[in-house]
């Protein structure tokens, strides 16, 4: 990419923590805003258009590209999701439109009764994804990167295609229909995943998801079952963790999105998926930072079960005791910094982080 000269060593540096190793030093991102002569897009005429105008939202990335420096590792990349779960649309649940993000409402009365949607090539949404791709991929060649949408699977989208207090009843008052729709759930998310990636892989097979900034050099994706905060870990273990292991042996990369302080009884699950290759940790509102080092014993537990770790915030001193507290081994951090200058030399340092002695 133009403006990454240096992308070749960070896709490296991606790979290795991939496989749970560090190239040179950690793979670490640092964003920073920088001055730029592009002025800020023009804000679009309706939240609709936020969304589904192809074109407004090429150039309003572009502009916010001109206005951004990618330090380290960092890249530039155009995010075509519809909201987070798009893959709801794309199976008819009904969209409510706002400037920051998009509600999913239910188009599934009974779950008893009805049959788990199919994808349909006539589907609008679905159809503006591959079309607002494949423009991307050709605006943008040679510049940035086109990432998946945030497709979202599972419990949690079974939640917005019926409703999340009809899903809570169904676990327990519908438990085969539940598995009925996860089943079928699981190859249908395949069928939007794989054509996506065709479309937006790079020469070598890499591609990006746009959840947590993250590339990878094979089919992969961003899981997650943000649902689980409201069950059992005995709940999960039947209504999630066999979906979600069948979902990353057909993938060749996967992280897991675990979502707050609800989630984290069913990390001892998680780590157990042998094809899953690492955990994202968001932490919750109200909470010390993913970089945090009250954090360090889970991270550690993480490491020991051979996934990696994917950090998303924090200050640079977290950044820096956490690598020299853990090693950059299957490390992945993400932080933003005040200026190019600054993040620029916060990379340069992290050649010399070491593990300090235990």
């Amino acid at each position: 990419m133009a403006v990454k000269a240096d992308w070749d060593a960070s896709k490296r540096r991606f790979e290795a923590w991939w496989n749970g190793s560090a190239d040179d030093r950690v793979l670490l991102q640092v964003i920073a805003p920088k001055e730029a002569e592009s002025k800020p897009a023009a804000p679009p005429a309706s939240p609709e258009q936020r969304w589904l105008d192809a074109d407004w939202r090429i150039r309003a990335f572009e502009q916010g590209m001109a206005r951004t420096h990618y330090g380290g590792d960092a890249f530039p990349f155009l995010d075509t999701h519809i909201g987070p779960g798009t893959m709801s649309l794309y199976l008819g649940a009904v969209p409510e439109f706002h400037d920051n993000t998009v509600w999913y409402h239910p188009c599934i009365q009974d779950i008893r009764t009805a049959e788990p949607p199919e994808p349909d090539e006539n589907n609008r949404f679905w159809a503006f994804s591959k079309e607002f791709a494949r423009a991307a991929v050709e605006r943008l060649k040679g510049r940035a990167l086109v990432s998946f949408p945030d497709l979202i699977e599972g419990l949690d989208t079974i939640s917005s295609l019926i409703g999340n207090d009809e899903l809570l009843l169904a676990l327990v008052d519908a438990p085969d229909d539940v598995h009925r729709f996860q089943g079928s759930l699981t190859d249908t998310y395949f069928d939007f995943h794989d054509p996506l990636y065709n479309i937006i892989r790079d020469a070598d097979g890499g591609c990006c998801f746009s959840a947590f900034n993250t590339w990878a050099p094979g089919p992969m994706a961003k899981v997650q079952c943000d649902f689980s905060a409201m069950i059992s870990a005995e709940m999960f273990e039947e209504f999630a963790l066999p979906y979600l292991d069948e979902q990353c042996a057909r993938l060749e990369y996967s992280v897991y999105h675990l979502d707050g302080p609800g989630a984290l009884q069913h990390l001892p699950l998680l780590l157990d998926i042998p094809d899953l290759n690492a955990i994202q940790w968001t932490p919750g509102a109200g909470q010390p930072s993913a970089a945090w080092d009250g954090y360090i014993p889970m991270y550690r537990e993480i490491r020991r079960a051979g996934k990696s770790v994917m950090v998303r915030g924090g200050t640079p001193d977290e950044a820096r005791a956490l690598v020299r507290t853990m090693g950059p081994e299957g490390l992945d951090i993400l932080i933003w910094a005040g200026s190019p200058e600054e993040a620029d030399a916060l990379v340069k340092e992290s050649f010399s982080w070491k593990t300090r002695p235990a």
